[in-house]
């Protein structure tokens, strides 16, 4: 098998379009650009929406940039935090480079800890300048189930929370157990198209190339229980309306129709009536009479995909060779949409760079969760589009730069997952001149 995946790299290299080398010194050595400066290339609507749209998109747009608080104190306009929480508002996780993408800069978990009095100790993997992260357990034991994830804040100690006596989990006694695995928030941008790509768009695309995909050692397989899951880490979501109140009872801790029960059911947490996200019959209108979590979909829903930044003849260069070396074969370039999103008409293509199916990345990214029917190994393709201006990579934020992430993809296996589907075309890449792994790194930043 090896000498014939030899022979298919020499396929690709040899017969794929041609593509200059740039000059460079002998030194030269290919390095991660980093994510790209100037203003937000996505946050914004998808262009030509009707007003009704338009309005709902905003209305979404503002409820994830409010903070919650536990009973909804002014200046908070939300409410209904915990009792157990990950953050105290959707935008918190989903801010950079705008309102809908994924971790900032600056991380506001450390800061959340002990707001208005609470009395949280941060974790280890948690950090001022690291990603967001979502902790979950990997091995059931001490009274902690595989495939759980633990909160990591309480409303124990606000102000606002009097009466909620409730303590964190044992963080540091998970860490030294090695038994967490961690997921950073994915941008929300463009996921309305991403979840109007009909099933058998997804299917067909795992069917095309077959040749070289099993030459390659690429298989893959659609996500969900049902074989109809496109979104989240592990595909196994499809549902924007769900996923929304799901998160928001889960992440924050506010209650609503679709997940009505408080996540701590201590005496003296139970703060406010129950669900507290409600549509509200005094609004001026339909839109604003909404439940939040509606209008956080309708944000998700109507949200543009990231633009990408001019083409340079590095950049055109790198797209090329990222489909000659094989990375398209997974990071599929387009697919269309099967149903009409806002003003993007049924057949639109949807630039995401990825194929919206499972693959197996063996032991050296496997998280130890299986979710859906998604392995501990396996994730779906993320797509690439917005990479240019994210800044942690990978489902836990191990890295920001591009290099690390891209040989991250390759491992070997181990006595309990098998190799990583990627080995092959990381091996490809490899090989290649310094100066092409540069065209490809400024084409993945341009993205």
């Amino acid at each position: 098998m090896r000498s014939t995946r030899f022979r298919v790299v020499c396929f690709l290299l040899i017969l794929a379009p041609p593509v200059a080398v740039a000059s460079v010194s002998q030194d030269f050595r290919a390095t991660d650009p980093g994510p790209r400066s100037g203003p937000p290339a996505a946050g914004g609507p998808l262009p030509g929406l009707d007003a009704a749209s338009l309005q709902f998109f905003l209305a979404g747009q503002e409820v994830i940039q409010e903070t919650d608080s536990v009973r909804g104190t002014i200046p908070d306009t939300g409410l209904g935090l915990g009792p157990r929480f990950n953050m105290n508002s959707c935008g918190g996780c989903h801010n950079y480079p705008a309102p809908g993408g994924s971790s900032p800069p600056v991380n506001p978990q450390v800061a959340v800890a002990t707001l208005d009095g609470a009395t949280n100790l941060v974790p280890s993997f948690i950090t001022m300048d690291g990603p967001i992260r979502r902790a979950f357990v990997k091995r059931t034991e001490g009274g902690n189930v595989a495939g759980t994830a633990p909160h990591l804040y309480t409303i124990a100690g606000r102000a606002d929370a009097a009466g909620c006596a409730i303590a964190q989990p044992d963080f540091d006694a998970l860490v030294a157990a090695d038994n967490l695995s961690f997921h950073i928030p994915l941008q929300l941008y463009g996921v309305g198209l991403i979840q109007a790509v009909d099933t058998a768009t997804i299917l067909g695309n795992l069917a095309s190339n077959l040749t070289v995909k099993r030459i390659l050692g690429i298989g893959g397989h659609s996500g969900g229980p049902s074989g109809t899951g496109r979104l989240t880490w592990k595909g196994q979501a499809t549902n924007l309306l769900l996923i929304a109140a799901g998160a928001y009872q889960d992440e924050v801790g506010v209650t609503n129709t679709f997940a009505s029960a408080e996540n701590d059911q201590t005496p003296g947490c139970q703060l406010n009536a129950l669900p507290e996200d409600q549509f509200n019959v005094a609004a001026p209108n339909f839109i604003d009479a909404l439940p939040d979590f509606v209008k956080i979909a309708g944000f998700a829903t109507f949200s543009a995909p990231p633009v990408p930044a001019p083409d340079t003849p590095s950049i055109a260069r790198g797209r090329i060779l990222f489909a000659q070396i094989g990375c398209a074969l997974c990071h599929t370039p387009s697919l269309p949409i099967g149903a009409a999103v806002g003003s993007a008409p049924r057949g639109s293509i949807a630039n995401l760079y990825s194929d919206i199916a499972l693959h197996r990345m063996g032991p050296g990214l496997a998280d130890g969760i299986a979710t859906g029917n998604a392995g501990s190994d396996e994730f779906r393709t993320t797509p690439l589009w917005g990479v240019g201006q994210r800044l942690f990579l990978l489902h836990d934020g191990r890295t920001r730069d591009l290099l690390q992430a891209i040989a991250a993809h390759a491992s070997q296996g181990n006595g309990t997952h098998p190799p990583s589907e990627a080995n092959t075309v990381i091996a490809i890449f490899n090989i290649l001149t310094e100066a092409q792994k540069q065209d490809i790194l400024n084409f993945l930043r341009a993205l």
